[in-house]
């Protein structure tokens, strides 16, 4: 279900509202980052599976929101993009899964779990930048695609998860160098209290981990930068450390 909301892009050059798709905006750092952009401004377009909680995201602020399952559904991207009118000045791809629980070892992997990984994490967001392109293109904007730091760290049973990572940093680099008039950054947040950090190592330790709306500040701190497209890591745009 969906409804209707209550260098420098275009839409900032002109002083019009500019609109951003959020993908896994319900929680964690999806939603931290939809909050953020609420309060600079930002018309948002707002997806997740659960609809209650991504509902009641969108509700208090005054966003366009549309549930469904990016993985497997091809209709729900196409319908998700076609929301925001041929105005999409940012797309952040935050959407993705760890798989198979608890993370296992390559030598135990279940590999008939992989194609779920990078079906979400790999699959969907270049499908969607596919779909965005035309208005991207026309409105100078950009594309956040979020990584981690296991798509390059040889961190023990983060492999499969990792590699789909891996996968999203080297689409990231090639559609960069393939649409120079498009910013496309792969972010690696760090980590945060999240339930996705609390299913990978325990409670206990993610509650060590840092605050997802940090995160999320970094992350609009450097969408407004609008540095060359690459990798980045969001800590090094952590209020006070970029001019």
């Amino acid at each position: 279900m969906c409804a209707a909301p209550g260098g420098n892009s275009v839409a900032a050059m002109t002083n019009e509202t500019r609109t951003a798709v959020v993908t896994g905006a319900s929680a964690g750092l999806g939603l931290a980052l939809a909050e953020r952009l609420a309060a600079d401004g930002w018309h948002l377009i707002l997806t997740a599976r659960g609809e209650a909680r991504l509902k009641e995201a969108a509700d208090r602020l005054g966003a366009a929101y549309l549930a469904g399952d990016l993985a497997y559904d091809p209709e729900h991207r196409e319908r998700l993009i076609a929301l925001a009118d041929g105005r999409i000045d940012l797309l952040v791809n935050n959407a993705s899964t760890l798989g198979e629980l608890p993370l296992p070892t390559l030598a135990d992997a279940d590999l008939s779990r992989l194609p779920e990984v990078f079906e979400l994490n790999m699959r969907a967001p270049l499908h969607l930048a596919q779909l965005a392109l035309p208005a991207l293109r026309e409105r100078g904007g950009a594309v956040v695609n979020i990584t981690s730091d296991a798509a390059t760290g040889p961190y023990a049973t983060w492999g499969v998860y990792g590699a789909s990572k891996a996968a999203l940093d080297q689409l990231s680099n090639v559609l960069a160098a393939e649409e120079p008039g498009v910013r496309v950054w792969a972010v690696d947040p760090g980590e945060m209290r999240t339930q996705m950090l609390a299913d990978a190592v325990g409670e206990a330790d993610a509650a060590e981990a840092g605050d997802p709306a940090d995160a999320a500040a970094a992350i609009v701190r450097l969408v407004e930068a609008r540095p060359e497209s690459g990798r980045y890591e969001a800590d090094k745009f952590q209020e006070g450390t970029r001019e």
